[in-house]
């Protein structure tokens, strides 16, 4: 096709386009990707052409179409400009063409392919750019998915001082927009090894591109496939291949998280975790929930539910067998009391309610044990904390604003010498600081400033890492530690 000229005549002021093919730059079944000259203006530009042939599906014009309608409505420095589109009718390709501006840089692949490595400063330019990227595409309203982010779409220019190079996001050939997979047939589309597990199953979302470009970054900083780096639960193991700091280590695992819980909600969020000097200081913390905990956790966009199940002390059934003695000789009082003659009934009556308060104590207490849990909600407004017993809240929830919640500080199992001078272990504890008060969550139990006493039940250290890491990632507020 080198050296074709074709051309698209079209609309009332006849206006005559064409375009000689300068070079061949890809090609796979039934498309082609051209560097052609627009005759006219002397300028070269990039054109797609889905041809018509025996391996023409209806979804490949489908995708193509949307593709153009999609690079239209676009206006960013960093993708390519929609330039024209027509049908091509020639005696060697029958179909359509798409023409968008032409970038002079190479691919991410192509550098790599060339023996380019790429530095960890220079990995964490290249994740900023494109996260700039995403958060334009989806912010779009409907959101605009690209679906297809690796290193053969993404285009490097040269070095420039300090800086990598530009960064361009091309081939938005997969591209999907949020109202189309609301209302419309699924169509799966991606590369191998870059997608996510939801996308398997049809189903894209923002959070989908992230794990595309982490998966890109794995790419660069080990130089393997993704699909060839060994996996343990879904998740891309690559630590010990990249060698990596800490904080780029985390990060990169919560953009390829397999759950979409787990992964950061939104290209805003990721580049704030990025930029945070916090995050690369923080301690090593577990982000997976220890096997055998029974402590559970639901979240979404709008709220986090921490459910936690209450200290069973060893104790429990003696206080059991206590508040059932206590509770049968009070009964027997207050009967023995009520059958005297009225009104003198009336004060040993009365006598008894301290004896029942107590007694009803005890009885809340062991059925606590056995069937309650504390739940601490946070939502978009409100953190509070409560005791729920059988589908009744007995402990009316203390309310702190949302928007005062200023830090979370873990602190680690540690020791301190007492005023005798007694070694003491101090038990791990995860601090939500709420303006000048604090839920405290530790080994020992959960507790509020506001609030004397604490709720016993048990947490182990591995579990309190565990949530300080979902509480960081829901807030999007880095750990601090003491």
């Amino acid at each position: 096709m080198i050296g074709e000229i074709l051309g698209d005549v079209r609309g009332q002021d006849a206006r005559d386009l064409r375009y000689q093919v300068q070079q061949l730059l890809g090609k796979k079944a039934g498309r082609r990707t051209l560097i052609a000259r627009n005759l006219k203006t002397q300028e070269l530009v990039v054109i797609k052409l889905l041809s018509f042939g025996s391996d023409f599906e209806w979804d490949d014009l489908k995708l193509f179409e949307r593709e153009a309608e999609t690079l239209k409505s676009l206006s960013h420095p960093l993708i390519p400009r929609y330039l024209d589109y027509f049908e091509v009718n020639s005696p060697t390709i029958k179909g359509f063409a798409l023409v968008q501006t032409y970038i002079p840089a190479q691919t991410l692949e192509q550098y790599f392919q060339t023996g380019r490595t790429f530095t960890e400063a220079e990995v964490k330019q290249i994740a900023k750019a494109l996260l700039e990227i995403l958060i334009y595409l989806h912010g779009l309203y409907p959101p605009v998915i690209h679906r297809d982010i690796k290193p053969s779409n993404i285009l490097l220019g040269e070095r420039s001082g300090n800086s990598v190079g530009q960064v361009y996001l091309v081939d938005f050939g997969s591209v999907q927009t949020v109202l189309a997979t609301e209302g419309g047939t699924r169509t799966v589309v991606g590369s191998y090894g870059y997608m996510p597990q939801e996308q398997f199953g049809g189903r894209t979302v923002p959070a989908s591109d992230l794990y595309s470009l982490g998966a890109t970054l794995i790419y660069l900083v080990t130089g393997t496939h993704p699909a060839d780096l060994p996996q343990k639960d879904f998740r891309i193991q690559f630590e010990q291949v990249a060698h990596l700091s800490q904080g780029l280590t985390r990060w990169l695992k919560s953009m390829t998280e397999p759950s979409l819980e787990k992964r950061f909600g939104s290209a805003h969020v990721a580049l704030a975790a990025l930029d945070k000097p916090q995050i690369e200081s923080a301690p090593t913390l577990d982000v997976r929930q220890p096997s055998g905990s029974k402590i559970q956790l639901s979240k979404n966009q709008d709220a986090l539910d921490i459910i936690l199940p209450p200290r069973f002390p060893s104790s429990l059934f003696f206080l059991g067998m206590f508040a059932t003695i206590w509770n049968s000789f009070i009964l027997v009082w207050t009967i023995g009391a009520l059958s005297t003659p009225f009104p003198v009934n009336i004060p040993f009556a009365m006598f008894s309610l301290p004896f029942w308060g107590v007694g009803l104590s005890m009885v809340y207490t062991v059925l606590f044990n056995l069937y309650g849990h504390i739940r601490l909600h946070i939502n978009q407004q409100q953190i509070s904390l409560t005791h729920e017993l059988l589908g009744f809240k007995f402990q009316r929830p203390y309310l702190l604003s949302r928007e005062n919640i200023i830090k979370l500080v873990y602190v680690p199992t540690h020791h301190t010498r007492d005023f005798e001078g007694n070694r003491v272990q101090i038990p791990a504890g995860l601090d939500i600081w709420v303006g000048v008060q604090k839920y405290k969550i530790s080994a020992t139990g959960i507790s509020h400033t506001n609030v004397k006493g604490v709720t016993y039940c048990f947490i182990s250290e591995a579990e309190l890492e565990w949530l300080a890491y979902e509480l960081s990632d829901w807030l999007d507020m880095p750990i601090q530690r003491e």
